[in-house]
């Protein structure tokens, strides 16, 4: 096999910032790579989603090392990842959002359990749903486990308690026609009655509505960015540490 240099598309102080919590956690342990070996290992592996025998062929260590080293820090990573309600009410020097933004996302998976559950007609294609909740601007302040792709969004919603945590901590939340009949906080845009044509002001409330959700996609494609939820070569169950590992990461950031 043949390797070579290649650069990572991430700035540095992020890498610094992983290497000083690997040997935070590790202190002198004796490995075959340093801290700053692992971290770019588990980095690459998540941004570039690299198989881990290239991982391996790359850093010139064996196929068990690689799978050992990206699993540990991935798991140190997504073990930081905040849970919805710090999320939501802000920690830190983050400052509590006046309103969230709610979408679903697919990440696709080429191993799935129920093949049928799995499989998103929508999509057309094998997949995990993912509820991403971010900020007015579109930065990303959680996403939740991986669902069968076939769940649906507001079932989704309702599965991961997002509608009862807002409601009970007040937070306003945008959110389009697939969370509709959620209620709570959730203000979704006028859906058209049949056989009847919407006002000229919902559509002008449905115009306004749609400014102010679309950073939410912004959020989605900066998710995107990370390979390896494209088209994950993992169980959906690892997805969701890998999906934890990459918001730690996208807070450092």
């Amino acid at each position: 096999m043949v390797t070579y240099p290649a650069a990572l598309d991430l700035p540095h102080a992020l890498v610094e910032t992983v290497t000083m919590l690997i040997a935070l956690r590790d202190g002198d342990h004796r490995c075959k790579l340093r801290p700053s070996g692992r971290a770019m290992a588990a980095l690459v592996y998540l941004r570039q989603h690299l198989t881990l025998a290239q991982i391996a062929a790359g850093f010139r260590i064996s196929l068990g090392t690689a799978h050992a080293y990206v699993r540990q820090v991935v798991a140190l990573l997504a073990r930081r990842a905040p849970g919805l309600t710090a999320a939501l009410r802000g920690r830190g020097d983050t400052v509590k959002p006046a309103h969230v933004l709610v979408d679903g996302t697919l990440a696709e998976c080429d191993r799935v359990g129920d093949g049928r559950a799995d499989y998103s007609g929508k999509h057309r294609r094998h997949g995990v749903n993912l509820q991403v909740v971010t900020d007015p601007t579109g930065k990303i302040l959680w996403v939740s486990r991986a669902l069968p792709d076939r769940t649906h969004d507001l079932t989704a919603a309702r599965r991961h308690r997002v509608i009862t945590t807002c409601i009970r901590l007040g937070v306003p939340v945008l959110a389009d026609l697939g969370y509709a009949g959620a209620g709570g906080t959730f203000a979704v845009p006028r859906r058209r009655r049949p056989r009847r044509e919407l006002t000229t002001a919902e559509r002008s409330l449905n115009r306004a509505h749609a400014r102010l959700r679309y950073p939410v996609e912004r959020g989605i494609t900066r998710l995107k960015t990370w390979k390896i939820l494209r088209r994950a070569r993992c169980s959906p169950n690892w997805l969701t540490q890998a999906t934890r590992a990459i918001v730690t990461l996208e807070n450092y950031r």
